[in-house]
């Protein structure tokens, strides 16, 4: 696919791309485009603004979670009818996870998508520096295309004038100069900025406002202009159902090889039991069999979850339901759980109002209802949260702590379960600031560097780790898998 493309990038974190970017979608949308709106790196809350902005789902580009070779399928995927894609990049262009010499980064990822860049630059505190700045990040890798600079909170004319004559000599045209607005403030809290589902007029507010200062300070012609001269590409999309295909003959391939081998706990052959029962399950799907319900939590408080997620569930052979556990009881016929991510901590009194869905969720997980569950619903499963009941299906209770957890992790399955063998490894990634105190022994998800973590059961996983189902496409195959047979749909 050849798709219009341009990456919006800065020297560093607080420059005001989140800004710059969305508002660049949305004033092109208004301006008759279709947009495609990405964002590079694990983040949930910027996509959701790029959601409000685009009109389209917001999506994540992370060869970290995902795979450098799954990036640019991915962006196709993503883009696919749009006539023109925006990339927000993450911190600096050049920074990447830790100590890997920018893997991951903004900048890796443009060169991964062919894709020109334009440097958002705060001149707030600066004159000609500006220049120095811009020079620098232009040399710093030749093969990232640096094509426009866009000025921003730049505070009169003079000071813009001064800021220009430092850049000229550079050679990279300035495309846009925005001044400093007050109405571009948004809410934050402990992980950042207030998710757009948490604030929806706030939300659609502050896009229009800074659709309104793009629409007043850029060209959006020669950003339009600079996106379409982007390196041609013929890039095959990603296809939830081709990797659900895949996963699942692989998975049915590992199946045989366990139950040919004999070993094995009583604890590791149930699972291995429903691994295997997983692995034909979406034939069964494809062949046109009725769907079962996977209930996905959404709302206010559930609102981290990945676009991919709920295509890859579809893709597997589910009937994907989304609900909002602050007022909504288990959609009728559930068969399986996904508990995202979200901010549980700040609704916890009002999501243990929700005493029927509590009862219900705690009912269900005792019959055998396959659940995974991240982050805040790892949460939502343990006894009580911050002292306010919570389902009580594991042995744990939750608190809000002083300190955040934050970063990529490579981890290894700890416990053989029906949604991951036990030595399986992946990358995930960590973003909280609660912890959980066990009140009995359990069985852990993972191992990580620092230790051992997360609760299983053999049809439950709930851990703090985030992941990118793109990269692990069997998960949610064998999650579907183990719905069909939770609701009877097949032996």
């Amino acid at each position: 696919m050849v798709i219009p493309r341009l990456v919006v990038a800065a020297p560093a974190s607080g420059a005001g791309k989140t800004t710059v970017a969305v508002g660049l979608m949305a004033a092109l949308r208004q301006a008759g485009h279709t947009v495609a709106g990405f964002k590079v790196g694990p983040d949930y809350i910027d996509p959701g603004f790029h959601a409000v902005a685009t009109g389209r789902p917001g999506r994540n580009l992370d060869p970290m979670l995902q795979g450098e070779e799954r990036v640019a399928p991915l962006f196709a995927h993503g883009a696919a009818g749009a006539d023109l894609a925006v990339v927000e990049g993450v911190m600096g262009l050049y920074d990447g996870a830790l100590g890997t010499e920018g893997y991951a980064s903004t900048a890796h990822v443009s060169k991964l998508l062919k894709a020109p860049v334009v440097l958002v630059v705060d001149a707030s505190a600066a004159g000609r520096s500006v220049g120095a700045v811009v020079n620098g990040f232009v040399a710093f890798d030749t093969e990232v295309r640096i094509v426009g600079v866009i000025l921003n909170k730049v505070g009169s004319d003079r000071h813009e004038a001064e800021v220009r004559a430092g850049v000229a000599p550079t050679g990279v045209p300035v495309l846009g100069v925005l001044r400093r607005d007050t109405r571009l403030t948004v809410p934050s809290r402990h992980l950042g900025l207030v998710p757009a589902d948490e604030q929806r007029e706030q939300a659609a507010a502050a896009v229009e406002a800074a659709a309104e200062l793009v629409r007043q300070g850029v060209d959006l012609e020669a950003f339009v202009a600079a996106a379409r001269a982007a390196a041609t590409e013929f890039t095959e999309p990603w296809d939830p159902a081709n990797e659900v295909a895949l996963a699942e003959a692989r998975a049915g391939a590992g199946a045989a090889a366990r139950a040919g081998s004999g070993a094995g706990a009583a604890r590791a052959g149930e699972a291995a039991r429903a691994g295997a029962e997983a692995a034909g399950a979406g034939a069964e799907a494809a062949a046109g069999a009725r769907r079962p319900v996977v209930a996905v939590a959404g709302g206010a408080v559930f609102s981290f979850r990945y676009t991919e997620t709920a295509e890859l569930l579809a893709a597997a052979g589910a009937e994907v339901v989304t609900f909002d556990p602050l007022s909504d009881p288990l959609p009728e016929a559930t068969a399986a759980l996904y508990l995202g991510g979200g901010f549980p901590e700040l609704h916890a009194e009002a999501l243990s109002a929700n005493d029927k869905l509590r009862r219900q969720v705690a009912s269900e997980v005792a019959a055998g209802l396959p659940v995974i569950a991240e982050c805040a619903g790892l949460l939502y499963l343990c006894r009580e949260l911050d002292g306010h009941p919570m389902t009580g299906v594991l042995p744990a209770t939750g608190r809000m702590t002083g300190s955040l957890t934050l970063g990529y992790r490579t981890a290894i399955a700890a416990t053989t379960t029906a949604f991951f063998d036990e030595g399986r490894r992946v990358r995930g990634h960590e973003f909280h600031r609660t912890t959980i105190d066990l009140d009995a022994e359990v069985a852990p998800a993972w191992h990580l560097p620092s230790g051992t973590e997360g609760i299983t059961q053999p049809r439950l996983h709930a851990s703090y780790l985030h992941l990118h189902w793109t990269a692990t496409p069997d998960v949610p195959s064998r999650l579907v898998a183990g719905a069909r047979i939770h609701a009877g749909m097949t032996k």
